[in-house]
C-alpha cells in the first residue's frame, strides 16, 4: 500500500471520528470531502453532498448562509452561525488553506450543532420569565385574597385603589370613578359590583356617549307596545328598570346632553320610572356608579353639566390614575394579558427582559386598554416564541431609544441632527459595543434584545464589520 493510500485512509478515519460536521472543499467551492455525520445536520447523504457546489447548496437552502462562499470570497478564516435543511443552528468556522504561490486551493469547515443550547437559553429565558410572573402571583396571593382574577394590583397607588373600592362596596352611596381613557375605570365598576351585597343582580352598563339623544329616553326608560312609530308589539323595558336589584353603570357619564340630564336625574332621585307611553311609575332599586374622562367641576362651571346632578353622582370620587405614572404596573400587566392571550390563541410565547423595558419606557397615552392591544398584536405577528424589541411598533421602540440616549456614554445633545439621525446614532453605538464584545451574531441579539436575523441586516445596514474597527 502506497504512502497516499495510507494518508487517504488516515483521513477518512479523522473525517468519520470526528464528533464536528466537516466539509472539505476545492478553491471552487466544489465539494471534496465530508464527515458522516454531515448528514444528520443537513439533511443529505454524504454522497449527495460530494460532488455539488456550495453555492447550489446554499441556493437548495441545505446550509445558509455558507461558510466555504464567504471565506473564497473574504480569503480569511471565518466563523458564522448558519441555519441547514434540518431547521438546526450550528456555528461553522472556515479556514482556507493556501498554495506556495498564495492562491487558495482547499477551504476546510467544521461546525457545532448548536440547535440545543439555542433551544435551552429559551427555556432558560422563558423560565426565567414565568419565575418572575409566579413571584408577582404569590405576592398578589398573599397581600389580596379577595382581588378578582381579572384584577392586577402591583403598585401602591392601585393597592390605595383597592382597599378604598372594598370599603365602599357594601355601601350604597353612589361611586364615580375619574380618569383618562383606558385606564380601567370599567374593571374597577364591575369588581366593585361584585364585590357588593348585589352582586347576584344585574350589572347594567350604559354607554352615554353612544346613544343619540333622540333615542336616549326610551332606552333609559323602556316603552310600552305601540307607543310610538316602529315601537315593538311586547314593550321593552327600559336600562334603569334591567339594573332593578343590580347596579347601574354610566360610563363616560360626562357625555350626557344637557336636556338628557335632567331627566335622568329625576329616576336616580325618586328611584321610580314610568315607561314612554306608559302611565303607571315602577319603584327601581338600583346602585348607581359612574365613569368620565371629563373634569365635571369644570363642565359645571361652564353649565355643560347640571350641578346637581354632580353632586348626586360624587359622592364617593375614586381617581385612577394613568399608567404613565405607575410603571411599575406595567411588565405585571403586560405578563398577565399574554397569558391570557396565550390561552386565546393556543401559543406560547414569552417577552425578552429587553422587551418589558422598552414597554416600561413607553408612555401609554392609551393607557392599559392600549397595553393589552399592543400584547394582542405581537402575540399574533411575532414569529418566534420569543417576544424581541424588534417587534414592538416604531413609534414604542423609537420612544424608549429616546430615553435611552441619556444613558449612552457621548449621548449629549447633538446639534444640527434630526430625531432619526439622533436615533440611528444611538443604534450605531450599541452595535459596535455588542460587536466588540460577542462573537457571534446570535450573542450580539441576546445582548441587544433583538432577532438575529434583525442584527445581521443592521450589521450590514450601518457596515459594521472587522474592517471597521
Amino acid at each position: 500500500m502506497s504512502s497516499f493510500d495510507y494518508l487517504e485512509y488516515e483521513l477518512n478515519a479523522i473525517l468519520h471520528a470526528s464528533k464536528d460536521n466537516i466539509v472539505i472543499a476545492d478553491g471552487a467551492g466544489i465539494v471534496l470531502r465530508v464527515s458522516q455525520n454531515c448528514e444528520a445536520v443537513y439533511g443529505r447523504k454524504a454522497s449527495f453532498l460530494v460532488g455539488k457546489s456550495v453555492k447550489d447548496l446554499e441556493a437548495d437552502g441545505i446550509f445558509s448562509p455558507s461558510i466555504t462562499r464567504r471565506v473564497l470570497a473574504e480569503k480569511k478564516d471565518l466563523q458564522i452561525m448558519q441555519k441547514t435543511h434540518t431547521g438546526r443552528v450550528v456555528m461553522a468556522t472556515g479556514l482556507p488553506v493556501y498554495d506556495e504561490n498564495g492562491t487558495i486551493i482547499r477551504v476546510i469547515s467544521f461546525s457545532h450543532d448548536l440547535t440545543e443550547l439555542q433551544h435551552l437559553k429559551e427555556d432558560y429565558e422563558e423560565l426565567r420569565t414565568q419565575m418572575e410572573v409566579y413571584e408577582t402571583e404569590i405576592q398578589e396571593l398573599r397581600d389580596k385574597e379577595k382581588v378578582p382574577e381579572e384584577f392586577v394590583i402591583k403598585s401602591r397607588a392601585i393597592q390605595l385603589i383597592w382597599q378604598l373600592v372594598e370599603r365602599v362596596a357594601n355601601s350604597d352611596a353612589s361611586v364615580v370613578f375619574l380618569g383618562e381613557s383606558g385606564v380601567g375605570k370599567n374593571v374597577f365598576a364591575r369588581a366593585l359590583h361584585k364585590g357588593s351585597e348585589r352582586r347576584n343582580g344585574s350589572f347594567i352598563e350604559v354607554n352615554c356617549g353612544a346613544i343619540p339623544e333622540t333615542l336616549f329616553e326610551s332606552e333609559m326608560f323602556g316603552y310600552e307596545p305601540g307607543s310610538f312609530t316602529g315601537a315593538g308589539k311586547k314593550g321593552k323595558a327600559g336600562m334603569i328598570e334591567l339594573a332593578n336589584q343590580g347596579t347601574l353603570f354610566l360610563d363616560e357619564v360626562g357625555e350626557l346632553p344637557l336636556a338628557v340630564q335632567a331627566k335622568l336625574l329625576k329616576a336616580i332621585q325618586e328611584k321610580t320610572i314610568t315607561r314612554v307611553g306608559g302611565t303607571k311609575p315602577k319603584t327601581i332599586d338600583f346602585r348607581l356608579i359612574a365613569s368620565t374622562n371629563q373634569n365635571l367641576e369644570d363642565m359645571v362651571k361652564k353649565g355643560t353639566f347640571r350641578e346637581d346632578l354632580f353632586y348626586r353622582l360624587n359622592v364617593i370620587p375614586i381617581t385612577i390614575p394613568p399608567l404613565r405614572e405607575r410603571k411599575e404596573d406595567i411588565a405585571t400587566l403586560a405578563a398577565h394579558f399574554l397569558k391570557e392571550l396565550n390561552d386565546k390563541y393556543r401559543t406560547n410565547k414569552f417577552f425578552h427582559a429587553a422587551t418589558i423595558e422598552s414597554l416600561s419606557e413607553y408612555t401609554w397615552p392609551g393607557n392599559v386598554r392600549e397595553l393589552q392591544n399592543i400584547v394582542e398584536r405581537l402575540v399574533i405577528t411575532a414569529d418566534a416564541r420569543t417576544i424581541y424589541p424588534d417587534a414592538l411598533p416604531s413609534y414604542i421602540q423609537q420612544d424608549a431609544a429616546q430615553k435611552l440616549t441619556s444613558f449612552l456614554p457621548g449621548a449629549e445633545e447633538e446639534t444640527g441632527t434630526t430625531l432619526k439621525e439622533a436615533l440611528e446614532a444611538v443604534e450605531i453605538r450599541w452595535l459596535k459595543r455588542a460587536f466588540k464584545q460577542y462573537k457571534t451574531t446570535y450573542e450580539m441579539a441576546d445582548y441587544l434584545g433583538m432577532n438575529q436575523s434583525t442584527v445581521v441586516r443592521k450589521l450590514k445596514k450601518y457596515k459594521i464589520n472587522a474592517k471597521s474597527h
